[in-house]
């Protein structure tokens, strides 16, 4: 009688269960699909803080380690603050625009129950909190940029002062102008999906004059020739490039904001792939090149390789096949070569290679939308990049200029000469 039982049950449940699959997938909307998929992503960006942590510490030396983790873990809570306090109603500012396309404001921050992007996005709502969360993500990303260049001789207040402007303001104000719908999405036609121009190159620009005020490493530069420093460990730097690698995937794949249908599970897929195609042509063109210029492969070279191709991915992840994808990757491997060497040879500090990465790496990346998505243009993608560039330029010197004359960038001879770490300004300067 059980054994019958049994049998009549099993029967029922394979008769029923293709029933039962489609109700429970009909039972989950397009909303909730969409609204997991981008705090997931978001998740997968907030893990690359990690990553920037790791990447600088290994780069910078022994005795800058714990306030280049200090620096970190406080850019990221002042980042995300500063960006869901002003930011986002700056970003996005819904139509509520002062100077129309230019600048706006849509107020203090409202969590609303459904965030949707109009006739292109369509069906791609989520909930409102998701985006504030996913995009604050993305913001902490662009302060990590400016932080490994500018280390092992700046002040950490300063920084944490410029760090809120220009997550507050700068940031914002000009992504407004492509992803809040402002004139350079529609008088330029700018495309730029997850970032390469609004994120990397912004983070690029603002690292770059940085750099150029606070100055160099104190031995850095010696009668006209580069002195390495030292890094405190090229494991932890591996580490921490393989972390960025990683979250890269949501940072790219999140931006296209829908995981809801059929189509969209194969454009993300899609995207997941370019983007490690492009990290990958990145790395094996960085090792050729150190191959062939030193006789040995460059692990910092290499490292920095994959974050170029992942960068000049950013701006269209989703049009190119794999393969236009692994050539974008290995143009950047090359462009970083020969921004490394302009770096050096105008005497500009930037411990981690973040401006080649960031800045150079996007511009490459943004120019080559114009290759792979037939609404983009050469004209309006190189237009609209040179247009953030002067912007960030202008407005962040500003800030550097004002803090540097007001407060001080940097800390003493005698603090960086025995190391940050030991000196009694880690927390208080």
């Amino acid at each position: 009688m059980i054994k019958q039982v049994l049998g009549i049950a099993v029967l029922a449940g394979i008769i029923a269960g293709p029933a039962a699959a489609q109700q429970a997938s009909s039972g989950v909307s397009p909303y909730v699909m969409n609204t997991l998929f981008v705090v997931f992503c978001g998740v997968l960006v907030m893990w690359m803080a990690a990553g920037f942590a790791m990447l600088e510490v290994g780069y910078v030396q022994t005795k800058s380690v714990v306030a280049q983790c200090a620096k970190n873990i406080g850019l990221f809570a002042i980042a995300s603050t500063a960006f869901i306090l002003t930011g986002y109603g700056i970003m996005f500012p819904n139509g509520a625009w002062i100077l129309p396309g230019v600048l706006g404001y849509d107020g203090v921050i409202e969590i609303t129950d459904v965030v949707d992007y109009g006739s292109d996005f369509v069906g791609r709502g989520h909930a409102g909190a998701a985006d504030i969360f996913f995009q604050s993500m993305f913001c902490v990303a662009i302060a990590s940029i400016v932080s490994g260049t500018v280390a092992e001789r700046m002040k950490l207040a300063p920084f944490f002062i410029f760090t809120a402007i220009f997550t507050a303001v700068i940031y914002p104000i000009q992504a407004s102008w492509t992803w809040g719908g402002g004139f350079l999405a529609s008088d330029f036609g700018f495309k730029d999906l997850a970032g390469s121009t609004v994120i990397h190159v912004v983070g690029g620009t603002a690292a770059l004059i940085g750099a150029l005020v606070v100055g160099s490493r104190t031995g850095r530069f010696v009668d006209g020739k580069t002195v390495p420093l030292g890094n405190a460990s090229m494991p932890l730097a591996t580490i921490g490039t393989l972390i960025l690698w990683m979250g890269w995937y949501g940072f790219n794949a999140g931006s296209y904001l829908s995981f809801s249908s059929d189509a969209d599970a194969t454009n993300v897929a899609r995207i997941f792939l370019n983007t490690n195609m492009a990290a990958a042509g990145g790395v094996i063109a960085a090792a050729f090149i150190s191959y062939f210029k030193e006789n040995r492969f460059d692990l910092s070279f290499m490292l920095n390789g994959a974050l170029g191709g992942l960068v000049a991915i950013t701006a269209e992840p989703l049009f190119p096949t794999p393969l236009m994808a692994f050539s974008i990757g290995v143009g950047a491997g090359l462009i970083l070569f020969f921004a490394i060497q302009l770096l050096e040879d105008l005497k500009i500090d930037d411990v981690v290679g973040a401006i080649p990465v960031h800045l150079f790496c996007g511009v490459w990346g943004t120019i080559a939308v114009a290759f792979t998505n037939a609404d983009a243009t050469i004209f309006g993608q190189l237009v609209s990049v040179a247009i953030v560039m002067a912007y960030v330029a202008v407005a962040s010197g500003f800030v550097w200029y004002v803090l540097h004359k007001s407060i001080g960038l940097r800390v003493t001879s005698d603090a960086e000469d025995v190391g940050i770490d030991q000196s009694s300004l880690v927390l208080n300067t």
